[in-house]
């Protein structure tokens, strides 16, 4: 039994799958920083909620919103420092 394959469609099979490949890694790229934004920024606003609960005890409040949530939750620790001695070097 001869099989008759017309090679020109087995090509344009193999370079729409390798298409759809490249292009599937293109769109995913944006999508793992996006959601690794918000992870971030959900992070930083939770620790900057318990920073208020806590610190509403000797008067120490920190905004929450959306810049002070992303710097707190890419920079840690330093970033919550960074954000409090913003806050009392320009507010006084």
């Amino acid at each position: 039994m001869i099989l008759d394959v017309d090679y020109n469609v087995v090509l344009a099979y193999a370079f729409g799958l390798l298409l759809l490949y490249f292009l599937g890694r293109l769109l995913f790229i944006p999508l793992r920083f996006l959601v690794r934004l918000v992870y971030s920024g959900l992070l930083g606003g939770i620790l900057l909620w318990l920073i208020n609960l806590i610190g509403g005890l000797w008067g120490v409040q920190i905004p929450i919103n959306p810049a002070t949530a992303l710097v707190v939750g890419f920079l840690g620790i330093p970033g919550l420092i960074l954000i409090f001695l913003l806050q009392y070097l320009l507010l006084g």
